[in-house]
Parts: C-alpha cells; structure tokens; sequence
C-alpha cells in the first residue's frame, strides 16, 4: 500500500533529488524511479540494487559493493505532484570515502522505466 507521505531525498549538496511515497521514489519530475524495501534496500524500476536509505535521508552506496539479488518490481504507480517546496535538509555529515552518494555521483542508477542501461534491447 502506498503512503500519502511525499518525503525529500536529498544529495549530500542539499539539494532534494528524489521523492519517496513508500514504497516508490520518484524524480523532480514526478515520474517513478525506484523502490525501497523494509530494509531501507533502494531499487530500480528494474529490480537493479541502488544503494541504502539512510536517516539523512539520502541514498548511499559502497564503492565496492557486493552482488545484491534483483528483486522483483512493485506495480508502476502513477506520476506524483512534487511540492512546490520543501524543509531544509538536516545538518548532514561527510560522504566516508567508501561510500558513494548515489543521488550526486551516480544518478543514472534512477531512471524511469523508459530509460537506463540495464532496460532489455528492442527486437
């Protein structure tokens, strides 16, 4: 069941770059990008593992990060109506040099389901 809740995501500059409804994390623009677990495990449209949500909240991942199983997609929501604003992000720490912010370093990871290198090839 999806949450009415619209949660910032914000890249270690400050900025919001992603919005979670849980379970489902959407772009600036509304369109559906992934997916987070109970874990806190975010995914792709794909079922492609991203990284982990932290309390910041941001989205993080190990520079040399183990295989992690695909998963299997929930249902593709609709687009959402982004808030035209949003709270300031907490006081955040440093990046640890082994992790990666996805959000500012590696932002490809999200994409729509009409995009990405890991969408199967048309016949």
């Amino acid at each position: 069941m999806m949450s009415n809740t619209v949660i910032p995501i914000f890249s270690t500059r400050g900025d919001a770059e992603a919005f979670l409804v849980y379970p489902y994390l959407f772009n600036r623009q509304g369109e559906w990008i992934g997916f987070v677990t109970p874990q806190r495990e975010v995914y792709s449209v794909l079922g492609v593992y991203v990284g982990q949500l932290t309390n910041d909240p941001r989205i993080f991942r190990r520079r040399s990060e183990e295989e992690h199983p695909r998963q299997k997609p929930p249902a593709a929501p609709g687009r959402i109506r982004i808030p035209s604003s949003n709270p300031l992000p907490k006081m955040m720490s440093d990046v640890p040099f082994e992790m990666i912010d996805v959000l500012q370093d590696e932002p490809e990871r999200l994409h729509t389901l009409d995009s990405g290198e890991f969408r199967p090839d048309m016949d």
